[in-house]
């Protein structure tokens, strides 16, 4: 999946329409000057958010921050064993 289609947030959303919702914590963020990359330990592995770097300091992230990354059902693959 896209890292530009994961979204995250630090606290329950209600009445949202993404079902995909992992929760996880916060590993690294590292910021330009518009954008963040945000990697994400979930269960069974990790993953990369990228968000715009006003998000990053508005939900306060760091390293250790727990957050729920949503992730659209059009941006899921399923791969068969």
């Amino acid at each position: 999946m896209k890292s530009t289609e994961i979204a995250l947030a630090t606290a329950p959303v209600e009445g949202l329409s993404i079902r995909n919702r992992l929760p996880g914590t916060v590993q690294d963020v590292s910021t330009g000057d518009a954008m963040a990359s945000v990697r994400v330990t979930v269960e069974d592995g990790a993953l990369t958010a990228a968000i715009t770097k006003d998000a990053a300091d508005d939900l306060s992230l760091s390293p250790g921050t727990p957050v729920v990354a949503l992730i659209k059902s059009t941006e899921v693959a399923l791969t068969a064993p």
